[in-house]
C-alpha cells in the first residue's frame, strides 16, 4: 500500500532577515482508508501551546448547577423508555448512562464517568473509570440493537471539556444509535476489508507510526490526522460497539488504550478532546471497530479554536506536531 504524501514549497520575503529569501514548504498527505487530506505545517511557535488557564476553578464554579452530579443528577437527567431499559439508568461502576436531552440521532446515550467527578484532568483519567463508561455505552448500544434493529449505526463518542464542543464541563461520553451512518461512518464502511488489513500490515512494516497491539487491538499515530495529535486504533472481528457485549476483557483492554492515551495527551499539555468509536451494523464482515481520537485547543485567554476553514470547510486538518513525532511519545506505552 502507498501512503501518498507530498511536500510543497514556496518562498517568502522575510522582515527579520532584512526580507531576503526565504524557503517554506508544506506537507500534505492522503489518509489510506479514505483519501482525505492533512496538512502538517511548520511556524515559529506552536499552533496550540500548553495553557496556564485554572481549569479547577472553572469546575467550582460550574459544579453549583451542574446536572450530572451526585446531588441533581436522580431529578434532572431524563430515563430511559421501559422497553430499551427497564431501569430507567444505565450503570457499570462509578459510571450512570441516561437519554441525551438534545438528541443528535433517533437514539441517545450521555453517561458519566462518576456522578461525583465534576472535574478530571485527563492525567486522573483511569483504565477503570473509562472502561466502565465504555461498558455503559455498550449496553445501550446492546438494548438498542434488540428494540430497534433497524437502528444499526451506532457509535460511542467523546466531547472532553468546553474547547471540544462540549455544553457541560463534567465529564462524560455520548452514544448514538441511527438507521443512517455519519458521513464519516459511511467512508468507513466503504473501505473493503483487505484494504484495512493492508493498511495495518503497512503500517507495523514501516513502524515509523505503529504503537503496537495490546492483545487484541491495534494502535497507531493517524498518517493523514484529522486533527492534533489523532491516534487510531482498530478491533478486528468486531464490527459494532454491541458486539462487545459479553467481552468485559475486550472493553476493559479498549478502555486501558484509550486511557493511556489520554495520560499522554495530558504529558503534552492538552486537557481536551475528541473521540469517536466508529460501529458498523452488528454482523457486518471484515469490518474492524474504528476508533479515532485527537487534541483540542486549550482554554486560555483569548482563546484560540483549533477548527478554522481547513477543517470546517475543506475538511483538511493542519497540525504541527507530525504523527511520527507522536508515535515516538506514544509507542512504549502500547507495548504489551
Amino acid at each position: 500500500m502507498e501512503l501518498r504524501r507530498e511536500v510543497f514549497k514556496g518562498q517568502m520575503l522575510l522582515p527579520d532577515r532584512d526580507f531576503a529569501p526565504t524557503q517554506t514548504s508544506v506537507e500534505v498527505r492522503w489518509d489510506p482508508l479514505t483519501g482525505h487530506a492533512a496538512r502538517l505545517v511548520r511556524g515559529p511557535s506552536p499552533l496550540f501551546p500548553p495553557s496556564g488557564f485554572d481549569l479547577e476553578a472553572l469546575a467550582t464554579r460550574t459544579e453549583q448547577t451542574c446536572p450530572f452530579c451526585p446531588e441533581r443528577l436522580e431529578r434532572m437527567t431524563p430515563r430511559f423508555a421501559p422497553q430499551v431499559w427497564p431501569e430507567g439508568r444505565i450503570r457499570s461502576g462509578e459510571a450512570v448512562g441516561f437519554p441525551n436531552l438534545l438528541p443528535y440521532a433517533q437514539h441517545t446515550v450521555v453517561s458519566v464517568y462518576s456522578p461525583a467527578l465534576h472535574f478530571l484532568p485527563l492525567e486522573r483519567m483511569t483504565a477503570r473509570l473509562v472502561a466502565d463508561n465504555l461498558a455503559v455505552q455498550v449496553a445501550f448500544c446492546t438494548a438498542v440493537a434488540r428494540h430497534d434493529p433497524a437502528a444499526g449505526w451506532a457509535s460511542v463518542n467523546a466531547n472532553h471539556m468546553l474547547p471540544s464542543g462540549s455544553s457541560l464541563f463534567h465529564p462524560h461520553l455520548q452514544g448514538l444509535a441511527q438507521p443512517v451512518p455519519s458521513t464519516m461512518q459511511r467512508l468507513l464502511a466503504d473501505v473493503p476489508a483487505e484494504r484495512f488489513a493492508d493498511y495495518l500490515d503497512t503500517e507495523r512494516r514501516q513502524g515509523a507510526r505503529w504503537l503496537g497491539s495490546t492483545g487484541r487491538v491495534r494502535w497507531l499515530a493517524a498518517f493523514a490526522p484529522l486533527g492534533p495529535c489523532e491516534l487510531r486504533a482498530f478491533v478486528p472481528e468486531v464490527a459494532a460497539p454491541a458486539e462487545l457485549a459479553g467481552d468485559r476483557e475486550l472493553v476493559d483492554e479498549l478502555g486501558w488504550g484509550i486511557a493511556t492515551a489520554l495520560g499522554l495527551y495530558a504529558e503534552l499539555g492538552f486537557q481536551s478532546f475528541n473521540l469517536a468509536i466508529y460501529g458498523a451494523p452488528p454482523g457486518t464482515p471484515g469490518y474492524p471497530l474504528n476508533l479515532r481520537m485527537l487534541c483540542r485547543s486549550n482554554l486560555d485567554a483569548p482563546y484560540r479554536s483549533d477548527a478554522t476553514l481547513l477543517e470546517r470547510l475543506h475538511w483538511e486538518a493542519a497540525v504541527d506536531i507530525t504523527p511520527e513525532a507522536l508515535a515516538e511519545r506514544a509507542r512504549d506505552r502500547f507495548s504489551v
